[in-house]
């Protein structure tokens, strides 16, 4: 019989067990001390790779093995992302899932990674704030992908020590809606504050809901009061209208970014 049950800090996988008990203190006292007990497994060795240096260090005879956690939007897709890399394993070098999980990319996931040596790859999900964070501070590398097979050419080249320059986002603004306003025959304009960066007319945006992606587009005008402007700073208020697109809230953050090009580096703190 399908159920509704609330009050979950994470998405639940296919094959969990509910465990019920009397009172919410003593559930809560038992998913604590389970917590602390994972986090300090996971903290007791910290190690990190990305996969550049994956593909220096196959070529040098380094490594066997490359470890990646998978987070995806749904169970299929992790579960064929899973499947589609495992596939490439050969005799000399084979890839370890440590994880496939449906789900944002969490703190948790970052430290899993770091603890085992892998690499995070995301389908059609986000990096949280706080997940972004500790990823710098530990050097873990997420990469996030939205067509599969994109993923499993990285994945491949790693593996035969022949990566490519590749191209990474970079998010230059993060940007708060505090009001909307809806003008009939022109759409809707989002009231904003600069809460990071500096947007520029020119940047490709995201409409981000609740850590998850909501749109990817364009900015059709930005302006400070009633003029037309090339950007924003951090710190300071405008109007944003995303083009072809109206169905902005208030609370919503809108993410500017760039895409760069990376060359492929052999430095170890990349």
């Amino acid at each position: 019989t399908p159920v509704q049950v609330l009050g979950f800090d994470g998405v639940t996988e296919a094959g969990d067990k509910y465990i019920v008990m009397d009172t919410e203190q003593k559930a809560k006292e038992i998913a604590l001390l389970r917590q602390q007990i994972r986090r300090e497994q996971e903290l007791r060795v910290v190690r990190r790779i990305s996969l550049e240096q994956f593909s220096q260090q196959v070529k040098e005879g380094e490594v066997k093995e490359l470890n990646i956690l998978i987070k995806s939007d749904v169970a299929g897709s992790a579960q064929a992302l899973a499947d589609s890399v495992s596939k490439l394993s050969t005799d000399e070098v084979r890839v370890n899932i440590v994880r496939s999980a449906v789900g944002p990319i969490t703190e948790s996931d970052v430290l899993l990674a770091a603890a085992s040596k892998a690499v995070i790859v995301g389908f059609h999900v986000r990096a949280n704030i706080a997940a972004t964070d500790r990823a710098d501070k530990e050097e873990v590398e997420i990469r996030q992908y939205k067509i599969i097979y994109d993923l499993v050419d990285d994945v491949r080249s790693a593996m035969e020590g022949m990566l490519s320059p590749i191209e990474r986002e970079v998010v230059v603004a993060s940007v708060e809606v505090r009001d909307t306003f809806k003008i009939s025959r022109i759409g809707t304009i989002a009231g904003c504050h600069v809460l990071t960066g500096k947007i520029n007319r020119n940047n490709r945006i995201r409409l981000v809901r609740n850590d998850v992606e909501i749109y990817e587009g364009e900015l059709a005008s930005l302006k400070r009061f009633k003029d037309d402007v090339k950007e924003v700073a951090s710190g300071f208020e405008c109007g944003i209208m995303v083009k072809n697109y109206n169905d902005i809230k208030v609370d919503d953050i809108i993410e500017a970014f760039e895409t760069v090009e990376e060359k492929k580096t052999l430095d170890t703190n990349n």
